[in-house]
């Protein structure tokens, strides 16, 4: 349970999960058919009995409110803290009592809480094996593991190099994918992701060589930097550390790092579905700051994600950023008043600006997609040969639309509210061009955008 004596919130849940992965697989087993005799106690214990592969389910139990935090405890063999099966029952749990009901625990499940509650008397003698330990220690095998997954990476970065990028145009996917799936076996599903935009990108237009040699290139940054963490300074090695996977607790940052405090405009939100996991984010950004924010909030099982913020509105609150080299991404903290609608844009700049901003973001961090920048004064023009275009009206530079966006009504929408005069313009400035998101007119107008298969 919560402080308040509440059950945890879908979100709650699952920023427990390690990785993306495991909320996806977490979110398909929240199903009460996959359960047997699970139950919850008051204080803040759930158990169950989750349907395997084998002929024996797995018994899964979890403390919410031990000491040390949270802890988990699964009769599977995954390496991961909580594993997904931990992770469905709480998603389960967290949906109300009729798939949980409250009930005292089976006694597989109270022998392990009550050898937990021992451990936290008064007077009970010092074990060798403290929460603290413990998840230092999982800790610590996890590092050395995502480091064998690195150095195995790089070994095989190795052998397409000195084989040829010609080897590499898609008769061996199979190879690529049991890459990836090594990779999640190291639990580092961040280089699992790259490894899987690898095999996109074999075959895949003319120019697919030199966009795959620029992956590999990166993809060999990345594993260079995890193998010398100790070397990077703090901001970077906070960068490479999620890059390759590993997500700070949300409920640790809000209790470690400094708050943020302003009134931050929702500038836009938008879902991604991959059929298992809906990922919701919203940008923000700071009245007086002028600091630029991404909130992340997740949805299982069909579920819509909890935290909703329409874009429009203005909230006074805090928000504890992620550590990076770049800060971006952030959770939402204390809120000191209800939000109300701020109809005015905020200051923008121009195309130069947009490109320099996104310059600077990627020279901290090298791995970057997109950055989030405001565009003022620009014309949306569409252009059959070129493309779609966002160009400046007081000045002679444009910025392409991202290929991937120029067939969807947003753009559409866009050059509507413009009528041919200028508009300002939020959105993502990346390499592959601009993604326009939200514009004015003169309130501000989140851009039509069906909900679309996470990429």
């Amino acid at each position: 349970m919560n402080p308040q004596g509440e059950r945890r919130t879908e979100d709650q849940v699952l920023a427990l999960a390690p990785d993306d992965q495991s909320r996806r697989a977490g979110g398909r087993l929240a199903v009460p058919g996959r359960w047997s005799g699970a139950g919850a106690r008051g204080t803040g214990a759930v158990w169950g009995e989750c349907e395997g592969s084998g002929g024996s389910p797995y018994r899964t139990v979890v403390d919410l409110d031990g000491p040390g935090g949270p802890a988990f405890h699964c009769s599977c063999p995954s390496r991961k803290f909580p594993c997904k099966h931990a992770l469905g029952l709480l998603l389960l749990w967290s949906a109300g009592e009729e798939s949980v009901p409250e009930g005292p625990p089976p006694d597989w499940a109270g022998q392990w809480l009550d050898h937990r509650r021992r451990r936290a008397e008064p007077g009970a003698p010092p074990s060798p094996s403290t929460d603290v330990d413990a998840a230092r220690r999982r800790a610590e095998r996890r590092a050395q593991r995502m480091a064998s997954g690195a150095r195995e990476l790089e070994r095989r970065l190795g052998d397409l190099l000195r084989v040829g990028l010609s080897a590499a145009d898609g008769s061996e996917h199979g190879q690529w994918d049991e890459t990836a799936a090594r990779m999640v076996d190291a639990q580092a599903p961040g280089l699992a992701a790259r490894v899987r935009e690898l095999a996109d990108v074999r075959g895949s237009g003319g120019d697919w060589a030199s966009r795959l040699l620029a992956e590999c290139a990166l993809l060999h940054t990345l594993n260079q930097g995890f193998l010398r963490l100790d070397h990077l300074p703090a901001p970077l090695a906070a960068t490479v550390r999620t890059r390759a996977g590993i997500t700070a607790d949300s409920a640790a940052l809000l209790a470690t790092a400094a708050p943020v405090r302003d009134h931050w405009l929702v500038l836009a939100q938008s879902d991604s579905d991959d059929g298992h996991l809906i990922t919701r984010r919203i940008w923000l950004r700071g009245r007086s700051t002028g600091r630029m924010a991404l909130l992340l909030s997740y949805g299982a099982a069909g579920r819509a994600p909890e935290l909703s913020l329409p874009a429009g509105l203005s909230l006074d609150a805090d928000l504890a950023y992620h550590p990076a080299a770049r800060p971006l991404r952030a959770v939402l903290g204390t809120r000191y008043a209800a939000s109300e609608p701020d109809p005015a844009p905020p200051p923008g700049g121009d195309v130069g600006q947009a490109l320099a901003a996104y310059g600077e973001a990627l020279r901290d961090d090298p791995w970057l997609d997109a950055w989030p920048v405001l565009l003022d004064a620009v014309v949306p023009i569409p252009d059959q040969e070129a493309g779609w275009q966002l160009a400046d009206a007081h000045g002679d530079s444009a910025l392409p639309v991202d290929s991937r966006h120029r067939d969807r009504s947003g753009l559409w929408q866009l050059t509507a509210l413009s009528g041919g005069r200028p508009v300002t313009v939020f959105g993502e400035c990346g390499h592959r061009g601009f993604t326009p998101l939200s514009t004015w007119a003169p309130e501000l107008v989140q851009l039509r955008e069906p909900t679309s298969r996470a990429r």
